[in-house]
C-alpha cells in the first residue's frame, strides 16, 4: 500500500467471504500493509468513516416509563374507572380505598422492574478490550473502540479478540470461540485459504473473531468487520430487533381482564336496562352499577398476582434460579419444550481423558472435570502405577509435551488449552504427580503444536537420560513410529490394532490423541529431523466434555413431565449425536440435523425434521433463532438455555430465555429472563416445579377472588330483577372483595405444591388462567354464594321488620364467612381439604384470624360502623351464618369427587 492510503468506503463491511480471500487479495481489498499497517492518519479518517469499534447497547426504560408501565393493564383501567365514578358520586371511602389497591400495585411493580432494569444496565458493559497493532510501521496498544478496517492486529495468548480479523499468520494460535460458536474444543486457527463456500464461523480457521479469546500461541491478523458488522455485532443487532417476548401468564392476565371489562360492560348495561324497566331514577340506576361494576372487579388480583410471582421469585433463588423478569416465574410451568445449548450447560466445558488405550487394552478413568481426584481402572480394578508399562509413559508423555500450567490447575484455577488441562489431570490420576514430575524431569526444548504437522513434542531430561515426548493426532504420531511398549517390552507396530482402537473411541464421540516418546541424545531440536521417525507409539488418549451427571436426571425428569428436550449446539455432529445419545435425547436413533442443512430447508421441510430430531449440530445463532420461531409456531412454550453470545437471539426470541450464571457472557445474561446462579441444569428442573406450582397458587386465588365476584354479582343482579333494596352498598363491597380477601387471596400464594406436580403433562397451550372445568365450578360455587346471601338476607328482612341495615349487615358477614370456608377449599383444587395437611400453610390461618377480628371490628365499633354501614348481630344470626356458609365446603367436596372419578386435574 503506499504511503498516502486514500479513504474506503463503508462497502467494506459488507458480508464478504474474507477466508476465501488470499492474502494478497485482502491486502488490496482492504488496502492495508502487513507490515506497516496503517498510517495513523488514515486510520483516523477510517474511524470518521465507519465509526467506533463498538456494539451498540439498547437503551432501557426511564424510572417513569417504567412506573407508567405499571398502569398498563386492563384490570387497572378497570379499577381507575371505579375509583373516579366513586370520585364524582362524593363516595370519598370506595375511592380511597380503590385508589390505595392502584398505587400499592404500581409500586410493588415499579420496584421489581427497577431491580430488573439495574441488573440489565449492570450486565451490558460490552466495552472492547485493547489491541496491539502495528501502525507506521511501529507496534503500539490502542483501545479496541479505535481498531478500524486495515489494520493490523498481534494476537496472544490470553487476550481477548477485539474485531473479526483475517489471519495472515499463525503461530501456533488456538482460540476459545465456544462463547460464540458453541464449540466446546478449542478451535486451531491457520492463515490458509479456505475454499468452502458459506462456510459458517465454526469452520472459518483463517479468521478470527471479536469476543473469542486466544488459548495459546501467537498470529498476525487484518481487521476486516468492526463494531456492528462483526459476528457479535450481528447477534447485538438481532437481539435488539427481536424485542420482548411476551410470556404466556401475561398473555393469560390481558385476556382475563379484558374478559371482566367485557362481562362488566355486559352487566352494566343489563342492568341499567332492568332500572328503567323498573323505572328507577337515573341516580339509583347509577349508584346500582357502579355497585355491580365494584362486586365484578377483583381488585385484589394485580396486587396478589404480583404478590404470588414474588414468592415464586424468592422460592427460585433459594433453589439457585434467579429471576429477572417477575413474569417468567410462571413460564417453565408451562412449558413444552426446552431447547438447551450443550456446551457449559449440559456439559460441563471441562475435557476430560475417558478411555486410554495402551499395553493392547482399553482403561477408564473415574471422575469428570478438572478436580485432581478419581483413578485409572483395568475393568473394575484400580490400575497400580507401574513405570515400565506403556500406560505410565502414555500418561507422562500427556503431562510433559504440555503447555497448560500446573500450578493454576493444581489451585484448582486451570489455565491452558482445556485439552492439555485434561492430559495433566489423567496422569495424575494414573499416580503421576505433576510437581515432583516437573521438578524431576527438565524441558529442555519445544516443538509447538503446529496446524499442518498436527503434533506437539518436548525434549526433557531426567538425571543423564534425554528422551523426546510427543501427542498428536493418531495419523501423525502413527506415521513417526517403527515401534510400540506393550506391558515394558519393546514390539514391532502394530498399525491395525492401534487404528481399530482409535476408531472405537472416536466412534464413541471423544476426541483421540496419540502418545510417543524416544530416546535421545540431542540438545535441542534441529528441525524436524529427530522426530520424523524411530518414535515408540505407548498409548492413546480419548476424551470429551463429560456430560453433568444432574443434567440426564434432569431431562429424564423433564420428559416425564411431558416436556420435549432438545439440544442446539455449533460442535461437530458426531460429537452432537454422541453426547445427544448419552443424555436419551435420541432413543430412536433418528440421528442429528446440521446447520448447513437448515440452510437448505423450507420451513415446511424444517417443520416435518423437527417432529423427531432432538439433536442439532454445527449451528449459526440465526440457525438457533429459526428453531425456536418454528417451534412457536406449533403453539409450544419454548425455553432456551445457554451460556455464550451465540446463544443470544435465541435466548430473547424464547417465551424463556435461561442463562448461566458462572459460565455465561454477559450478552447471554442480558437476553435472558432466568440466571441459574450454579450453571446447573438441574435446576431447570426445580425451576419447572416452582413454575407450576406459582401457576396452579395463581389459579387458585384467581377462582377464590372470581367466585367470590360471581356471587356478589348474581346477588345483585337478582335483587334488580325482584326489585329487592340492594343487600350490600358498594363500601361493604370492597370490605368484602378487598380487606377480608386481600389477607387470605395473598396466604393462597404461600401453599405448597400438589403431590405429583411434576409428573403432570404440561397444561393445554391455549388453556388460560380459568380452565373450561373450573369455569362449570366457579359458576356453581357463584351460585351457592348467592343462593345462601339472598336466602339470609331476605330471611334478616323478615325477622326485623324490614331493617335494611341489619339485613344488609347480615349479607355482608354471610359473604365474609362464606369466604372463610371457601379458601379452605380453595387450598387444593383437586384433593380433598380433609386430605391437606391442616398446619401447612400456618399464614393463612393467621390471616383468616386477622380477617376475622377485622369484620368483628366493623361491626362493633363505632365510626367504622358509620363508614361501612353495619350494626351489631346476635346469637341466632351468628348460627344461621355459619350454618349456611358451611354449604360451599359440603359443594366443593362433591365436585372434587366427581372430578377425581373423571381423572380430571384443575390444580
Amino acid at each position: 500500500m503506499s504511503d498516502q492510503q486514500q479513504p474506503l468506503t463503508g462497502s467494506i463491511q459488507t458480508d464478504k467471504s474474507w477466508f476465501n480471500l488470499s492474502k494478497d487479495e485482502l491486502y488490496r481489498t482492504v488496502e492495508t500493509s502487513s507490515q506497516k499497517g496503517l498510517t495513523q492518519e488514515e486510520s483516523v479518517k477510517r474511524l470518521q468513516i465507519f465509526g467506533p469499534n463498538e456494539i451498540e447497547t439498547q437503551q432501557g426504560m426511564t424510572r417513569l416509563q417504567i412506573l407508567m408501565h405499571q398502569f398498563k393493564d386492563p384490570l387497572i383501567y378497570i379499577l381507575i374507572a371505579a375509583a373516579f365514578v366513586t370520585l364524582i358520586l362524593q363516595d370519598y371511602t370506595d375511592s380511597a380505598v380503590i385508589t390505595i389497591v392502584v398505587l400499592l400495585n404500581a409500586v410493588i411493580g415499579y420496584f421489581q422492574e427497577s431491580k430488573a432494569q439495574s441488573a440489565i444496565h449492570a450486565l451490558s458493559k460490552l466495552a472492547a478490550p485493547k489491541a496491539h497493532v502495528i501502525r507506521d510501521g511501529r507496534e503500539m496498544e490502542i483501545p479496541g473502540k479505535d481498531l478500524v478496517p486495515g489494520d493490523v492486529v498481534l494476537l496472544t495468548s490470553g487476550g481477548r479478540v477485539a474485531a473479526d480479523m483475517r489471519i495472515i499468520h499463525s503461530n501456533g494460535l488456538e482460540v476459545n470461540e465456544s462463547a460464540l460458536t458453541g464449540e466446546s474444543m478449542i478451535t486451531r486457527k491457520h492463515s490458509d485459504v479456505i475454499d468452502v463456500e458459506n462456510a459458517v464461523p465454526g469452520d472459518q480457521k483463517n479468521m478470527a473473531f471479536a469476543g473469542t479469546i486466544v488459548a495459546q500461541g501467537r498470529a498476525r491478523a487484518v481487521v476486516v468487520r468492526t463494531g456492528k458488522s462483526t459476528e457479535l455485532g450481528k447477534i447485538a443487532e438481532s437481539v435488539k430487533d427481536i424485542g420482548i417476548t411476551k410470556t404466556p401468564l401475561q398473555i393469560k392476565v390481558d385476556k382475563l381482564g379484558h374478559m371482566i371489562g367485557y362481562v362488566i360492560v355486559g352487566f352494566a348495561i343489563l342492568i341499567a336496562m332492568i332500572g328503567i324497566w323498573h323505572q328507577m331514577s337515573p341516580t339509583d340506576i347509577f349508584i346500582t352499577v357502579v355497585a355491580m361494576a365494584v362486586s365484578a372487579i377483583p381488585e385484589g388480583l394485580p396486587v396478589v398476582l404480583t404478590v404470588t410471582l414474588a414468592i415464586g421469585v424468592r422460592r427460585m433463588a433459594n433453589r439457585q434460579a434467579i429471576i429477572r423478569s417477575l413474569p417468567a416465574v410462571e413460564t417453565l410451568g408451562s412449558t413444552t419444550v426446552i431447547g438447551s445449548d450443550k456446551t457449559g450447560t449440559l456439559t460441563k466445558n471441562q475435557m476430560t481423558v475417558r478411555k486410554i488405550w495402551s499395553d493392547q487394552k482399553f482403561y477408564s478413568t473415574s471422575e469428570a472435570g478438572y478436580k485432581l481426584e478419581g483413578g485409572v481402572y483395568d475393568g473394575d480394578i484400580k490400575w497400580e502405577t507401574d513405570e515400565q508399562s506403556g500406560l505410565y509413559q502414555t500418561l507422562l508423555a500427556g503431562t510433559l509435551s504440555n503447555e497448560a500450567n500446573v500450578a493454576s490447575l493444581k489451585l484448582g484455577e486451570p489455565q491452558g488449552d482445556p485439552t492439555e488441562i485434561a492430559l495433566h489431570v489423567s496422569a495424575f490420576k494414573g499416580g503421576i504427580e505433576l510437581s515432583s514430575i516437573r521438578d524431576q524431569i527438565t524441558e529442555l526444548d519445544l516443538f509447538p503444536f503446529e496446524p499442518e504437522r498436527q503434533f506437539m513434542a518436548t525434549l526433557n531430561q531426567k538425571g543423564a537420560k534425554r528422551q523426546i515426548n510427543m501427542k498428536g493426532s493418531p495419523e501423525a504420531i502413527l506415521s513417526r513410529c517403527t515401534h510400540q511398549l506393550v506391558d515394558g517390552e519393546i514390539l514391532d507396530l502394530d498399525h491395525e490394532s492401534v487404528r481399530d482402537a482409535a476408531a472405537k473411541m472416536a466412534g464413541e464421540g471423544l476426541r483421540v490423541l496419540a502418545m510417543a516418546y524416544k530416546d535421545t541424545n540431542i540438545d535441542r531440536f534441529d528441525g524436524l529431523s529427530e522426530l520424523e521417525t524411530g518414535l515408540i507409539f505407548t498409548g492413546l488418549q480419548g476424551m470429551e466434555d463429560p456430560i453433568r451427571p444432574e443434567a440426564l436426571e434432569s431431562i429424564r425428569i423433564s420428559q416425564k413431565a411431558g416436556i420435549r428436550v432438545i439440544m442446539i449446539t455449533g460442535d461437530h455432529i458426531q460429537t452432537a449425536i454422541a453426547i445427544g445419545r448419552q443424555l436419551g435425547l435420541d432413543p430412536e436413533e433418528h440421528g442429528a440435523l446440521e446447520g448447513k442443512m437448515l440452510d437448505q430447508m423450507s420451513d415446511e421441510e424444517l417443520d416435518f425434521k423437527l417432529r423427531d430430531i432432538n439433536i442439532f449440530a454445527r449451528v449459526t445463532p440465526q440457525h438457533k433463532f429459526r428453531i425456536v420461531e418454528r417451534l412457536k409456531s406449533f403453539g409450544h412454550i419454548v425455553a432456551v438455555t445457554g451460556d455464550g453470545v451465540n446463544d443470544a437471539p435465541a435466548l430473547r426470541a424464547a417465551h424463556l430465555g435461561v442463562a448461566m450464571g458462572k459460565s455465561g457472557t454477559d450478552v447471554a445474561r442480558e437476553a435472558s429472563d432466568m440466571v441459574l446462579s450454579d450453571d446447573n441444569f438441574s435446576t431447570i428442573t426445580a425451576a419447572i416445579e416452582e413454575g407450576r406450582i406459582v401457576f396452579s397458587n395463581i389459579r387458585k386465588v384467581t377462582f377464590f377472588l372470581l367466585s367470590t365476584a360471581v356471587g356478589e354479582v348474581i346477588v345483585i343482579l337478582t335483587a334488580v330483577i325482584m326489585n329487592w333494596p340492594l343487600p350490600f352498598v358498594a363500601v361493604q363491597i370492597l370490605w368484602i372483595n378487598l380487606v377480608t380477601n386481600g389477607l387470605q387471596d395473598v396466604a393462597l400464594a404461600f401453599e405448597p405444591g400438589e403431590p405429583g406436580i411434576l409428573k403432570r403433562k404440561p397444561r393445554p397451550v391455549k388453556e388460560g388462567i380459568l380452565s373450561g372445568r373450573l369455569i362449570e365450578r366457579l359458576g356453581g360455587v357463584g351460585i351457592v354464594l348467592a343462593v345462601g346471601t339472598l336466602g339470609i338476607f331476605w330471611w334478616a328482612m323478615e325477622n326485623t321488620g324490614g331493617d335494611v341495615d341489619m339485613a344488609r349487615t347480615v349479607a355482608m358477614t354471610q359473604m365474609v364467612i362464606f369466604q372463610f370456608f371457601h379458601v379452605i377449599n380453595c387450598r387444593s383444587l383437586d384433593r380433598s381439604i380433609f386430605k391437606v395437611n391442616f398446619f401447612s400453610n400456618k399464614f393463612l390461618f393467621v390471616s383468616m384470624a386477622a380477617a376475622m377480628l377485622a369484620h368483628l371490628a366493623v361491626l362493633h365499633i363505632g365510626f367504622l360502623q358509620s363508614v361501612f354501614r353495619t350494626v351489631p348481630l346476635n346469637v341466632e344470626q351468628w348460627i344461621m351464618i355459619v350454618s349456611i356458609g358451611s354449604l360451599v365446603i359440603i359443594g366443593g367436596e362433591i365436585d372434587k369427587i366427581v372430578n377425581r372419578w373423571r381423572k380430571s386435574f384443575i390444580g
